[in-house]
């Protein structure tokens, strides 16, 4: 089975969703280990959290919006 081709990710390009998720693993400090060894290399712990915290920024900011 062959592997997928790591593509460099373009940051400023995201969609909304990604963007987020990209700023919450800075956040955390887990960016460049994902930038190096991609999403999989974080435990659930570590990605439940990003999760969270993105559920969490999504609901603040529905409320702003109403």
């Amino acid at each position: 089975m062959a592997g997928k081709k790591k593509q460099p990710v373009d940051l400023a390009n995201l969609p909304k969703e990604e963007k987020l998720k990209y700023e919450i693993a800075e956040e955390l400090g887990l960016l460049d280990r994902v930038m190096e060894q991609g999403w999989k290399s974080l435990s659930s712990k570590e990605t439940g959290r990003i999760g969270g915290l993105m559920t969490k920024k999504r609901k603040a900011q529905k409320e702003v919006q109403k």
